[in-house]
């Protein structure tokens, strides 16, 4: 019967896979997120890899999440070809903000939640509440390096490093002509035109992660701790990496920073940062992964929580960079989702979820980290 079973799951995921195969894989999201569909040959074999390596035993019905917007693009592929493999299975992530989804998963609202940044000690214990028999731990699923997106008209290419950038968004910096702008960049034209940059404006795991980086190499020219929420006075704020990402898409002048995939799905153009390397590092998947390769867990147990070296000046090490973590219970998890939870997270950190995510301009866990990753899923209960 197993078997039966699973050959019915396999017929209809092919069947799926061949009506919508060309929407199952596709780079990020459009103006308003959405992810936008190829019909490209390529897109339809990754398709079919990923939905061979989707294990659908035991998963049933809806399972709710929300979270990071930061890695909605991500999950809008994961959702799309674990559907496809799991009939009769439903995901549904909200993309909100990391603060917004812990709170919801420690009133124990989502099976799941998506968050930038990794629990803080009164999260974990808020959320023994909901584990009954265990805790919150974080799982890092998705890397990628927060774009530094601008737009600035008659210039496609800008380089900024850490003090420029955090005078930039505390507003110390006015004009895009500035004699610390123009320093960095000899050659280029800079307008006389007023900055206007833009924030977060709620709770967000990748503004924290922003604020990490400052705050380590930014030296007395960023003040503020690192937090989910926009510490710096002025600028305007924009709801979700999406909001920020079309403000600047929208207003010449602008300047805001979101994950790299909304950058790429709307042709934003994106600073490179002067690390003290040879030369400038470009915001890339690949360049992002440089950097994370040389993160270490600092969580203990099951906790998988990483400490990111912001300060990195290795040759093409990109050091703005976000890990989002999947938060779940280690052991107390709710018996009527924890079998979907662990089926659709063992697809995420599979060889095959792992990579749409460089498909789709995110940077893969580093494989050490991800094989505890994995085993950890595989102990969930």
């Amino acid at each position: 019967m197993k078997l039966q079973r699973k050959n019915r799951l396999r017929a209809t995921a092919l069947g799926a896979l061949a009506v919508s195969g060309a929407l199952v894989l596709t780079a990020c999201g459009s103006d308003d997120n959405t992810t936008s569909s190829s019909t490209t040959g390529g897109s339809s074999q990754s398709a079919s890899a990923a939905a061979s390596d989707i294990s659908c035993d035991g998963a049933t019905g809806q399972l709710l999440a929300s979270g990071s917007s930061a890695q909605k693009n991500a999950v809008d592929l994961w959702v799309k070809n674990y559907m496809a493999a799991c009939s009769g299975v439903e995901v549904n992530y909200k993309s909100s903000s990391s603060g917004e989804g812990i709170i919801a998963f420690n009133q124990g609202t989502v099976g799941f939640a998506g968050s930038d940044s990794a629990l803080k000690p009164e999260e974990v214990a808020d959320s023994k509440k909901i584990c009954k028999t265990g805790q919150g731990i974080n799982l890092p699923m998705v890397g990628g390096p927060i774009a530094i997106g601008f737009h600035l008209e008659g210039v496609d290419s800008l380089t900024l490093d850490a003090p420029t950038l955090a005078k930039i968004f505390d507003t110390k910096i006015k004009k895009w002509n500035d004699a610390a702008i123009a320093k960095l960049n000899p050659g280029v034209k800079l307008p006389d035109k007023a900055i206007q940059p833009f924030h977060r404006s709620e709770d967000s795991g990748t503004t924290q992660n922003l604020g990490k980086y400052l705050a380590a190499t930014a030296g007395d020219n960023w003040k503020y701790e690192p937090e989910k929420k926009w510490p710096a006075p002025g600028g305007q704020a924009a709801t979700g990496s999406a909001g920020v990402a079309a403000q600047v898409k929208q207003v010449d002048g602008a300047i805001g920073y979101f994950e790299l995939s909304y950058a790429t799905s709307q042709s934003i153009s994106t600073v490179d940062i002067n690390t003290g390397a040879s030369a400038p590092v470009k915001a890339t998947p690949e360049n992002a992964s440089a950097a994370i390769a040389a993160a270490k867990i600092k969580g203990t147990g099951k906790d998988l929580a990483l400490d990111l070296d912001y300060t990195t000046k290795a040759e093409n090490a990109y050091p703005i960079v976000l890990v989002t973590y999947e938060v779940v219970c280690d052991t107390g998890n709710k018996a009527e989702t924890l079998p979907t939870v662990k089926s659709f997270l063992t697809y995420t950190a599979s060889d095959a979820g792992q990579k749409v995510l460089t498909e789709a301009g995110y940077a893969p866990i580093p494989a050490e980290i991800n094989t505890k990753v994995r085993e950890t899923i595989a102990a969930l209960s």
